[in-house]
This record gives C-alpha cells, sequence and structure tokens, in this order.
C-alpha cells in the first residue's frame, strides 16, 4: 500500500513516476519468476538433475542389516534396515591398522561377515571388467593385509567358509588362503592374452551375457569349478590409438599404437568353451562332459546348495534353446534338469533371475508369451507357474520359506511402469510399492524389509525404507533440493501419448514440450529412441532420455524452441513376446516403419512445423536413425546418429545372430537390414558421430557406411573422437559432442 501527498503539481508528477518505474519493476519480476530459471547444456549433460540415490547396498546375513560405502569413500558403514540409521563403521582407513590407502573403489564381505575384501586402484578393461589391487580387512583385529604381491586381480571371490580367495590374473586363476599365512598358489598355467583365458569371460561373453566372472567354489570348499575360453581361433579386431589428452598415451606421441583383441563377428569362429574342476587338496584339474556342441555357449554356472551338482547353463548356437545341467565336480556327469524353447530366442537377461534352494530353484520363461515365475523342484518338476497374465515379470528378488512367498517386479496394469509385488504359492498378490510410476526394489536377505527407489516422469527419485508388507518405514532420499531447484526453473511440459499407426498399432510415446509452449506455434520436433529388441525408453520414470536424466540434454532443446519426443516401436520390451519378437531374423526394417510413422504423426498436429521433423539415437538409435532416413517415406529433414552399426556383419556375435542367425543361414534378412542397401536412399541432413576406439560398435562401421554414402553421391557431416569408446567421454567430449548435436539441429532443422 503506497500512501503520498501531494504538495504541487510537479512533486506529483514525480512521485507518480516514481509508483510507475516500480510497478513496472514488479511485473517485471513477476514475469521472470513465471519463466524461471533455464536449464544450461552443462547441467543438462552433467547429470545435475538426475537425482540423488544410495549407493552399492549390500544387505547382511543376518536379514536386519545392510552396508554401503560412506560418501567420501573412506569407510564401509553398517544401517539398520528397520530404521535406516546408522549402526557402526566396519571399516575406516583413518583407523584400521597398517592401512596405506586414503580412500577405495568397491569391497565385498566375506560369507561369516568376518573379513572385507577392499578394492583400489580401479582400472576398466570393458564393459564389465576391470583390475584392482585388493586388500584383506579383518574386522576383529583391525588389521589390513595386501591380497597380493604378484599385481593387480580381478574378480576375487571369498571361499563360502571365508578361508580363501580367488582371483583371476593375466587370465589364470590365482588361490589364496588364510589359514596357511595368505599362501598364493597358481591354479592354471595356461592363461595367455588372445589364447587361452580361464575363470572371467571372453570379450563378446561379459557384453552379450552380461556378467565378468567365469568360476565358482563348492559349498563345502573343497572345489573350485570354472569355464575356460580358448579364443585362438576367434579372429582379431584392432584400432588405432593416438597421444590424445583424455585418456592420454604419452608413448604414441610421433607414432600412432593400436589395440588388438579377440572379437568374433556375425557368422565368425567363436571361443571354444569348456567346464573344468580343480580339486583343492589334490590340485587335480578335470574337464566336465557337458553335452553341448563345440559352437554352442555356457553363459552361467553356479552352484546349487549341494555340493555334487554344479548348474551348468547353456544355449544351442542359435539360442532358441536354453538346458541347464546338474553335473557332479568329480565324476564329470551330467544329467538335464531344465530345458525351456522358443520359436525365436531365449532371453539373456533371465539366467540371473534362477536362485537355487535346498529343495527348489525359480526360473523365469515366457513360455506362456509373457515374462513370468516359475517354481521348480530341485529335481526339475514344475511345481507352479506363479505369476500368469498379460504382463511381464521384471525381476525375482526371492522367496521368504516360512511364509512361502515369492517377491518379484512386473509391470502388470501399465507397460510404462514397474511395481514390486508379493505372492504367495496359493496366488495372493498383494502390490508393495504404493506409488504409480518406476519402482526398483533391494530387499534384506530375509525378504523382511525392502529399499524402495521411486521415481516418475516428473518426480526426481525417492529412496524409502519398507517392510514385506509395503509400509513405509523411512524416507531415506527425498530429493527435495532437486525439487525445490527445479520448481524455480522453466520446465518442459512431459507427458506420455498414444497413436495408431498405418498397420494398426498402438503405440506409446513421451513428449516434452517447451515452458511457454503455446497451442497457436508451430515447433520443429526432434525424435529420440534407442529401439533395440526388449528394450524401453518409454517407461514412467524420472531419467528418460540418453542422458538418463529428468533433465537431460532432450530437456535442454526445449528450451531452443525444439519438441522432443520418444516412441517405442515394435521390438521394443515390456509387451510380451510377440510384439518384442516380431523383429526376429529382420532387425530395423519394422523399426523404420515405426519412426516415420511417428514422424507422419507429428507431421499431422497443429501445433508442428510441418517437415520440420528430426531423429537421433546411440548405438542401436544411430542404426535406426540412419534406417529411418533411408527407409523411403522422406519425412525426416535432419538426423543424427551416434556410433551406429551399419551392417549387421560387422557386429559380434553373440548378439547378432540371436536376432539374425548367421549371415549363411539370412542372407535377405541381413540385406534388407543394411544400411549400405539403403544408402541411396537417405533423405535429410545426418551427421554421424564415432568414438575411433570404440571396443563394442567398430568404427568399421561409420568408414564403411561413408565410403557408401560417397559413392551414393551423398552428401554427409561426420564428428570423429580419437581415442574414445562406445560411450564417448573424457574431459571436454561430452560437452563438445552435445554442442556439436545442437548447433546440428539448429543449422539445419
Amino acid at each position: 500500500m503506497f500512501t503520498f501527498v501531494m504538495y504541487n503539481r510537479n512533486q506529483k508528477y514525480c512521485k507518480m513516476k516514481k509508483i510507475s518505474l516500480l510497478l513496472i519493476l514488479c511485473a517485471l519480476s513477476l514475469a521472470i519468476n513465471a519463466q524461471g530459471t533455464e536449464l544450461t547444456l552443462e547441467n543438462a549433460i552433467n547429470g545435475k538433475y538426475s537425482g540423488e540415490r544410495l549407493g552399492n547396498i549390500v544387505p547382511m546375513a543376518d536379514g536386519e542389516h545392510y552396508t554401503m560405502i560412506s560418501n567420501d569413500r573412506k569407510r564401509i558403514v553398517k544401517y539398520s534396515f528397520r530404521t535406516g540409521k546408522e549402526v557402526e563403521t566396519l571399516f575406516d582407513v583413518s583407523k584400521a591398522r597398517e592401512c596405506t590407502f586414503k580412500s577405495f573403489d568397491g569391497y565385498q564381505l566375506s560369507p561369516d561377515e568376518t573379513k572385507i575384501l577392499i578394492q583400489t586402484e580401479t582400472k576398466p578393461i570393458y564393459r564389465r571388467s576391470f583390475t584392482a589391487v585388493h586388500y584383506v580387512y579383518t574386522i576383529k583385529r583391525n588389521l589390513v593385509e595386501k591380497l597380493s604381491d604378484g599385481g593387480p586381480q580381478q574378480v576375487p571371490t571369498f571361499s563360502p567358509d571365508g578361508n580363501m580367495v580367488a582371483f583371476v590374473r593375466n587370465n589364470n586363476i590365482f588361490l589364496v588362503k588364510f589359514l596357511y599365512g595368505n599362501s598364493e598358489s597358481q591354479v592354471t598355467t595356461d592363461g595367455a592374452f588372445g589364447k587361452i583365458i580361464n575363470g572371467v569371460p571372453d570379450w563378446v561373453y561379459e557384453e552379450e551375457f552380461e556378467y565378468n566372472r567365469a568360476f565358482e567354489f563348492s559349498p563345502d570348499n573343497k572345489m573350485i569349478t570354472f569355464v575356460r575360453f580358448d579364443e585362438t581361433a576367434v579372429p582379431s579386431y584392432s584400432f588405432p590409438l593416438y597421444a590424445g589428452q583424455y585418456p592420454a598415451n604419452k608413448n604414441f606421441e610421433y607414432y600412432p599404437g593400436s589395440y588388438s583383441y579377440k572379437y568374433p563377428k556375425s557368422g565368425q569362429t567363436n571361443s571354444t568353451v569348456t567346464v573344468h574342476s580343480f580339486d583343492i587338496k589334490s590340485k587335480v584339474i578335470r574337464k566336465l562332459n557337458i553335452p553341448v556342441k563345440k559352437e554352442d555357449y555356457i553363459p552361467r554356472i553356479r552352484f546349487t546348495k549341494d555340493e555334487n551338482k554344479l548348474a551348468v547353463m547353456t544355449l544351442n548356437h542359435t539360442q532358441n534353446q536354453f538346458d541347464m545341467y546338474f553335473v557332479n565336480p568329480r565324476s564329470g556327469v551330467a544329467k538335464l534338469i531344465l530345458r525351456d524353447e522358443s520359436k525365436y530366442y531365449i532371453n539373456e537377461g533371465n539366467f540371473d533371475n534362477i536362485v537355487f534352494y535346498d529343495n527348489n530353484f525359480s526360473f523365469l520363461s515366457e513360455k506362456d508369451g509373457y515374462n513370468h515365475l516359475y517354481w521348480y523342484s530341485i529335481g526339475g518338476n514344475l511345481v507352479k507357474q506363479v505369476t500368469k497374465g498379460n504382463f511381464e515379470v521384471r525381476k525375482y528378488h526371492g522367496w521368504n520359506a516360512v511364509t512361502n512367498t515369492f517377491y518379484y517386479e512386473s509391470n502388470e496394469g501399465n507397460v510404462l511402469r514397474n511395481a514390486v509385488y508379493a505372492i504367495d504359492i496359493k496366488g495372493k498378490k498383494s502390490k508393495l510399492s504404493e506409488k504409480e510410476g518406476t519402482n526398483n526394489a533391494i530387499f534384506s536377505s530375509t525378504m523382511k524389509y525392502f529399499i524402495n527407489t521411486y521415481s516418475n516422469l516428473t518426480t526426481p527419485p525417492v529412496v524409502t525404507l519398507n517392510d514385506n508388507k509395503g509400509k513405509e518405514l523411512d524416507v531415506l532420499i527425498s530429493n527435495n533440493k532437486i525439487k525445490e531447484e527445479i520448481s524455480q526453473m522453466a520446465m518442459p511440459k512431459k507427458e506420455f501419448f498414444t497413436f495408431i499407426t498405418s498397420a494398426g498399432v498402438q503405440l506409446n510415446g513421451w513428449i516434452m514440450k517447451p515452458a511457454n509452449f503455446s497451442e497457436s506455434k508451430k515447433y520443429p520436433v526432434i525424435l529420440y529412441q534407442y529401439s533395440g529388441p526388449g528394450t524401453q525408453q518409454v517407461t514412467d520414470r524420472w531419467n528418460i532420455g540418453e542422458t538418463r536424466s529428468g533433465l537431460g540434454w532432450e530437456a535442454y532443446m526445449t528450451t531452443q524452441g525444439f519438441i522432443v519426443a520418444c516412441v517405442d516401436g515394435r521390438g521394443t520390451g515390456g509387451r510380451g513376446a510377440e510384439f518384442t519378437k516380431c523383429t526376429y531374423m529382420n532387425l530395423g526394417v519394422k523399426e523404420a516403419q515405426d519412426q516415420a510413422e511417428t514422424a507422419k504423426y507429428f507431421n499431422n498436429q497443429p501445433y508442428v512445423d510441418k517437415g520440420r521433423i528430426g531423429i537421433w539415437g546411440w548405438s542401436y538409435g544411430g542404426y535406426m536413425t540412419i534406417m529411418s532416413m533411408s527407409e523411403g517415406s522422406n519425412v525426416f529433414k535432419a538426423g543424427v546418429a551416434v556410433a551406429p552399426v551399419t551392417d549387421w556383419k560387422f557386429y559380434d556375435s553373440v548378439y547378432t545372430e540371436r536376432f539374425m542367425r548367421t549371415p549363411e543361414e539370412n542372407a535377405d534378412g541381413y540385406a534388407s537390414s543394411s544400411a549400405f542397401t539403403r544408402a541411396k536412399n537417405l533423405s535429410g541432413k545426418l551427421l554421424i558421430v564415432h568414438g575411433m576406439a570404440d571396443d563394442n560398435v567398430h568404427f568399421q562401421n561409420t568408414a564403411e557406411y561413408s565410403e557408401q554414402l560417397v559413392q551414393s553421391n551423398k552428401q554427409f557431416d561426420m564428428q570423429v573422437y580419437t581415442n574414445r569408446n562406445h560411450g564417448i567421454y573424457g574431459g571436454n567430449t561430452r560437452n563438445h559432442l552435445f554442442t556439436r548435436l545442437t548447433e546440428f539441429f539448429r543449422a539445419n532443422l
């Protein structure tokens, strides 16, 4: 409220000017607050708004506690599952005796929880493999001892009684015995780079069967079983290395170097894989008689509760038949326990959902058309199909023997969402996660509690502690700070939508519109997609988009005047086997049609500037960008393909043959799925981006495809990153990459 006295005309005029100016400033302030702070490119790609999450949670054996690394990576802290409160510190670098390191990267508890393996000086090899220098910490003695003086180790693992640790170094298995003065012995001796690998998978097994350890202790601590990979006959792939900066290779300052490793491409020779047992007392190594063909796969070995029953999981070469054998590690005799078959292929993600109990084991299968939980006797007889319906079980968490209750996650009710469920053996089901969106759980070892991470399209992650009835006991992470910050920002409008293609298929999508979106304006559209078999990008979660952030690069582009959308086409996951596997033997064709249909859908929306539709993606998404721009509809004005596959003959055998079989078996499918055969049809401005040190999708894909474009007289742009792998990062690389993408779409869309 303003009060003033008028003395004369000039005085009144002066005061009125001040009031008018004040009102203008207030209005301007309100307008600025309404608009909010805009998202910067830097914050969009550095994960600032991804939201805080708990670190690696390790449930303890008592079912009442869990452990985590402190934020400064100097302590291992024990917490209560009931209260979420800190109970005690199990390890502290500043207090442990003879501790020579100041921080650490990871750890694992011994089964009896009296010792801890501490991981330091970690150096990555491929996606899941790494070497590290490990130390053994004995809790009672408060003493740190080096595991081995022979050099860094891979995948060190405690024996069940905690008295030994086995690990791999330079492709050989070693054993350390604590009861014998930490004596170290070598189990295998034939390991050699590019030839023989013992106890860890080769490149293609690691990448496509998604694991990094291939040895097991027997439950009675008397034997080690392991997988041996003979990759001698596997063709090698090499790529150049330069001096560079991030990473830097000073040895290559004047002359480039190279890296060569064994990589089986589609139709080429794989490693010869065999299973062996090592008797720790007699030191005898036996080859076990697994009834598989030389070209078949052995993606997992795992002991049951019985030391005489090693579960050996196998896939035939076409990956449509899964067999599980119980093998005696001493006699080598194998017995078939379970067989699962598909007219398409077996999902590789189900191996780790097999859990062995004294008299039963769990199993996930698509045998009725959807991924469901099955309960078997230990002898391999089906006891019950536990879950049924037109939904997918995403993850099996465990079984409570006292209540005969199973715990799992599924997308029941909505393919975009994920919830935590409990179901007893009689079929009584309860939903444990209350909030609608994406829920992911970590259960205590007794299934009494679970930690749930929840988010949805507009809500950053919220981490809660819950009992096994679903009751919330505490909020561990609220991310209120991020919520408060983004409430002051010009947030894009995010929502889901569906449409029906000309083929009569309903597709799901999400859309981000500029904060100041107006129906009366016309906007260009950028489509983001991945489109790979069984994957989902359209889900009700916070971390969407390529940078996996609720406010990532896609959100940033809305501040630049673009609408950004994503649609999961045919072949993606969550909707049952027939929808996912309809692209079998012919990758890329239906998926490209569906992205073109998406562009046509947007061209018909009144708020879209018709003809200004772009598309982009990474890896399979980069492949799909090229395929969609060459599909024949000419609906894309511009596109960016990052690290794309361009012809499936260049990609690895396990992945490609799972969906396409071999080039010899499926020549027509390989031809129709190749970007090469479509090069002459490329329409729109294309930017191809690739790292030259990409060990996964080789730069060869971009090099050979670019030649196809040259000979077809198709102009294109290219951005090459030396020394960068499939992730294309290091130093300023990510900023440079996304700046390039931004400027490309600004200029060409």
